[in-house]
């Protein structure tokens, strides 16, 4: 059993805390509705990964100062502005159990909102002359709006094959949690091996904390009652992929025209996700993702011993063990 999110954030508690503080002022803005808005995003914050392992890498690799509260208010920042963005792309009207900004103000705002976000992240790295951070960051944004076209371009097909789902989960979930690393170890060490590292790392565990996400939809003993969400959105993810490259060409042909056809059925997301099952598709996924997180544990394991390399130990095995 993995450690309580709270007991991995020990070691970096009372920046964490200065943190919250950092992130509100970078939100405030001198136009009512916007700041109402933004208001309510940081009442409805979520579990705040990425900031901890910003100040984690940090801590891993140096001293934390200045410059790693910069990198972690300008990863949330991105971070809060995809979220809002992906919203108004997927149509949808919740966001961590509670309506998303466009459910309450539309999408033209949330766009918007979602533009002054991503721009005033920028602006807190640029003000404070924390290029680098814009390097990384900038890399992590080129990489996810490509990630999330390359789904949508082969969603319309139905065509991903493995080695195309990483290479969209890779830019699209990953990229940023491995900017959250790499941009807290550029604020503590400026040894670029060691940033490089961390940017793998960051990459590692992001492809883990996707397939987790993957496998939510399938449910099991652990997770509880399958969701079907991503089969009803044609999402093809990995334990989908993988039963598909084991079943015989009839039977896929059938689940793809099916799929195609009609996914929203709830008669239809039963039969996939048995489909799925049948063919060994979820214990697949769990193996694949148990791989990264090993990965990810060894590529950290030659790093100095501290509270802060113990956490994020614990933070990698709390990423594939969280149950939502």
């Amino acid at each position: 059993m993995s450690a309580t999110l709270d007991a991995i954030k020990y070691p970096v508690k009372e920046e964490l805390k200065k943190f919250e503080q950092h992130f509100k002022a970078s939100m405030k803005s001198s136009v009512p509705l916007l700041d109402k808005i933004t208001y309510y995003i940081v009442q409805k914050k979520g579990k705040q990964i990425r900031p901890i392992l910003v100040f984690l890498s940090a801590r891993m690799c140096g001293h934390i100062n200045e410059s790693t509260y910069v990198a972690a208010s300008l990863v949330e920042l991105l971070h809060t502005a995809t979220l809002v963005h992906d919203d108004v792309v997927d149509d949808a009207y919740q966001r961590r159990g509670f309506f998303s900004v466009n459910a309450l103000w539309k999408n033209k705002i949330a766009v918007l909102v979602g533009d002054f976000l991503l721009s005033q992240g920028m602006n807190i790295a640029l003000e404070s002359k924390n290029y680098n951070h814009l390097h990384i960051v900038s890399k992590a944004i080129k990489q996810m709006a490509e990630g999330e076209l390359l789904q949508l371009e082969k969603a319309r097909r139905l065509d991903i094959d493995e080695a195309v789902y990483y290479e969209i989960i890779r830019q699209k979930t990953a990229s940023l949690i491995a900017a959250a690393c790499c941009a807290g170890a550029s604020s503590t060490t400026e040894n670029p091996q060691l940033t490089q590292k961390m940017w793998e790392f960051g990459e590692k565990i992001g492809i883990a904390f996707q397939i987790k996400d993957d496998l939510f939809d399938y449910g099991d003993s652990n997770i509880g009652k399958p969701k079907g969400i991503d089969i009803k959105e044609k999402k093809m993810t990995l334990p989908l992929i993988y039963a598909l490259s084991k079943a015989p060409a009839a039977e896929k042909k059938d689940i793809l025209h099916a799929i195609r056809k009609n996914s929203e059925s709830d008669a239809v997301v039963k039969k996939v996700i048995e489909f799925v099952r049948r063919y060994d598709g979820i214990n697949y996924a769990t193996r694949m993702m148990t791989e990264y997180q090993q990965q990810a544990l060894q590529m950290i394991e030659d790093m100095e011993p501290s509270e802060a390399l113990q956490s994020m130990k614990e933070l990698v095995h709390f990423v594939i063990e969280r149950d939502k």
